[in-house]
C-alpha cells in the first residue's frame, strides 16, 4: 500500500494535470454545486457555467477549487464519496473545530490539505 506522503504526491499530480472545468465538474457532481460555490466564494450559477467550460473562475476561487479537488483526490482513496463529503462540511479537530469547506473559503488551503492527510494517518 501506498504511504501518505505518495498518495498525497499522487493527488497533487492529478489536480495539476487537471483542466478547471473539469475539476468544477467534478466537485459539483462530488460535493454539491452550493458547498462548491460556498467553498469558492461565489454564486452558485458560476459553478455550473465553470463547469460547462462557459466561463473559467478567477485566480482566487481557481486555487480554492484546485486545493478542495486535491483532497477530494486523497480522501477518497481511503472514504467513500459520502464520507468525503461529509469531511468537508463537518467540524474538523484539525482545523479547531472548523469545517474544512469554511476554512478552504478562508483562503486556507494548506491548513486543509494538512487537516486531509493527518485524517487518512490516522489522526
Amino acid at each position: 500500500m501506498p504511504s501518505v506522503r505518495e498518495r498525497a504526491g499522487e493527488a497533487h499530480r492529478r489536480t495539476v494535470e487537471a483542466e478547471i472545468q473539469k475539476i468544477a465538474r467534478y466537485l459539483e457532481e462530488a460535493l454539491g454545486r452550493n458547498l462548491v460555490a460556498y467553498i469558492a466564494d461565489v454564486d452558485p450559477k458560476a459553478v455550473g457555467r465553470w463547469a460547462n467550460g462557459d466561463r473559467s473562475p478567477r485566480r482566487e476561487a481557481e486555487d480554492r477549487l484546485r486545493a478542495a479537488y486535491q483532497v477530494f483526490q486523497l480522501l477518497q482513496e481511503e472514504e467513500s464519496p459520502h464520507t468525503v463529503r461529509a469531511w468537508f462540511i463537518g467540524m474538523n479537530p484539525q482545523l479547531d473545530d472548523a469545517a474544512p469547506a469554511s476554512t478552504l473559503k478562508e483562503g486556507r488551503l494548506r491548513d486543509v490539505l494538512v487537516a486531509a492527510r493527518s485524517y487518512i494517518s490516522g489522526g
